[in-house]
């Protein structure tokens, strides 16, 4: 009994992957309630109700749904197969004998089917917010990694049309259901933290591209098309161009929040110098500079709540 527990609870940490989970969607979470716990009246129960509340919808979402159905597709590409998993090459849960594919597979279907019907539910009992959050989720984690979209195949409208619309709805969901409605503070914190996770995302691949290639059907995530059509040395250019679309929102929060742009600004600059920095053919060193961008995915979106 206890073996089988340590194995379960091997599986989840593996499944989960809780570093990516807690940079790309608690503390974006984070980031748009901490305005509300520090400048309103708001109960603080009732905040860290809803904190609790939406981080365990993330877990499910993105921690079980997204990283189900990514693996599986992966594995069948046979991508995962090449990674040099570094961070990279998915949860690994089927390499390690954790989980068959098709437990895998059956376990993503049955999250989704659960979730529709909770999304279903929750329009008959006018929870239209919770229903459209439910429905992104799904759409993000389906799209992303299931034929026949499989957007996360196909450069650049994989993180436009499944990527950022997950993340960004997180970022507006705690405002949203608290106030029914969504200030300019909190599309400003999710945009930002958005593009920041889109960044991030686009540097863990790089050590995947060779391998992403090499996967039938072709992988050709953003990275691979910009090295296909203008060289290796250009892979870190999608993660370039996030971070500077990320640095240029910034300058609109100059206007409304003069010291959170100047800090904001300040640590995406910092970033931007490692970024640029990347030499693709040195794992060891784009691993490194993606745990420095994580941190500082961390660090951003807990200033922008704060300021």
């Amino acid at each position: 009994m206890q073996s089988r527990l340590i194995e379960l609870l091997k599986t989840s940490w593996t499944l989960f992957r809780i570093i990516a989970l807690i940079s790309s969607s608690i503390v974006i979470i984070l980031s748009s309630l901490l305005p509300l716990f520090m400048h309103t009246s708001i109960s603080t129960s009732y905040l860290i109700y809803m904190f609790v509340f939406l981080s365990s919808a993330a877990i499910i979402v993105h921690g079980g749904l997204t990283h189900l159905l990514n693996d599986y597709a992966d594995y069948q590409s046979g991508t995962d197969e090449k990674s040099p998993a570094v961070l990279s090459g998915g949860s690994r849960v089927i390499q390690k004998n954790f989980l068959s594919p098709e437990t895998v597979f059956n376990l993503g279907k049955w999250v989704t089917i659960s979730l529709l019907i909770i999304a279903l539910i929750s329009v008959l009992f006018g929870y239209f917010e919770i229903t459209i959050l439910i429905l992104v989720g799904v759409w993000a984690a389906v799209s992303y990694s299931l034929p026949p979209l499989q957007l996360s195949y196909r450069p650049f409208i994989g993180e436009w049309l499944s990527m950022f619309p997950a993340v960004f709805f997180i970022g507006i969901a705690g405002p949203w259901i608290i106030l029914e409605s969504i200030p300019l503070w909190a599309y400003q914190n999710a945009l930002i933290n958005g593009l920041i996770c889109m960044t991030w995302v686009m540097i863990h691949h790089i050590p995947d591209l060779e391998a992403d290639r090499a996967a039938s059907p072709k992988k050709e995530t953003s990275i691979v098309w910009f090295i296909e059509k203008f060289g290796l040395n250009f892979a870190k250019y999608p993660a370039l161009i996030y971070y500077l679309l990320a640095l240029l929102f910034t300058v609109w929060i100059l206007f409304s929040r003069f010291w959170t742009g100047l800090i904001v600004i300040i640590l995406l600059l910092i970033g931007l110098f490692f970024i640029n920095n990347i030499r693709p053919t040195d794992i060891d060193q784009v691993t490194k500079i993606e745990k420095i961008i994580l941190l500082s995915a961390i660090v951003i979106a807990i200033v922008l709540g704060i300021f």
